[in-house]
């Protein structure tokens, strides 16, 4: 990816790429942001496609850059759809994916023996607005879930999933700018998903783990002689309990 970033002539990249990435590209290349600002000022999927065969046919070596992974919610199949359409060649390099980086951040494994032997990668707002999935699934006892885009569909996916059945107490786990120098962690159960966001300041972007806290939130509970869950929130400064 560093070399293919270098190298390129033009490199169209989306608003969440951290700035430094940026650096590794020529200063002779053209850098054309096309982010998409959540309820805000957008490019049209159809722009993007348009402007990568415009410069895909002229020759130019072209770096579509997305942050975290291409064919994770990234509409890889529209971009590389369009390139097929006139001809022009191309390759993917796959990227890490915010669920990993997230997970990694918690000190957390997305499965866990006798915990759960699959992980739901899902979305909470799409297109069309909130996202519908298999609710009574990832209600039950035991799931696992990277929700991606679900801040603003937060009351939407906890109402969704009490009403099938999940128990309040689930635990969640917010990773907002997942492996960032701004990285903040933030953790609770369900029930309290609304007001772990509001509490904490949190606006994205960020992913939402259903069914497992942060590592060092595990550490303080099991010291805590109640039974109810403290909420948990850190920064890559420091961690607190509040």
């Amino acid at each position: 990816a560093r070399r293919v970033i270098h190298e390129a002539d033009v490199v169209v990249y989306d608003r969440l790429v951290n700035p430094n990435i940026l650096e590794l590209a020529r200063r002779e290349a053209t850098l054309i942001e096309v982010g998409k600002t959540p309820y805000g000022e957008a490019w049209k999927q159809q722009e993007i496609n348009a402007l990568l065969v415009q410069h895909g046919l002229k020759g130019d070596y072209v770096a579509r850059l997305k942050s975290g992974d291409p064919a994770i919610f990234g509409r890889l199949d529209e971009e590389m759809d369009a390139l097929d359409a006139v001809g022009v060649e191309f390759e993917i390099i796959p990227g890490v994916t915010s669920a990993t980086s997230a997970a990694a951040a918690v000190k957390a494994s997305l499965t866990k023996l006798n915990r759960n032997s699959a992980v739901t990668f899902l979305t909470g707002h799409d297109v069309a607005g909130f996202a519908d999935h298999d609710w009574r699934g990832l209600a039950r006892p035991g799931a696992t879930a990277a929700i991606y885009m679900g801040m603003r569909a937060a009351r939407f996916v906890q109402g969704r999933l009490l009403l099938h059945g999940a128990k309040a107490g689930t635990p969640i786990t917010i990773v907002e700018n997942a492996s960032r120098m701004d990285q903040k962690i933030a953790s609770g159960t369900l029930q309290e998903l609304p007001e772990v966001i509001a509490n904490n300041d949190l606006h994205g972007p960020a992913i939402i783990f259903l069914g497992f806290s942060p590592r060092e939130a595990l550490k303080q509970y099991k010291k805590q002689t109640t039974a109810s869950v403290t909420p948990f929130v850190s920064s890559q400064e420091k961690s607190v309990r509040g």
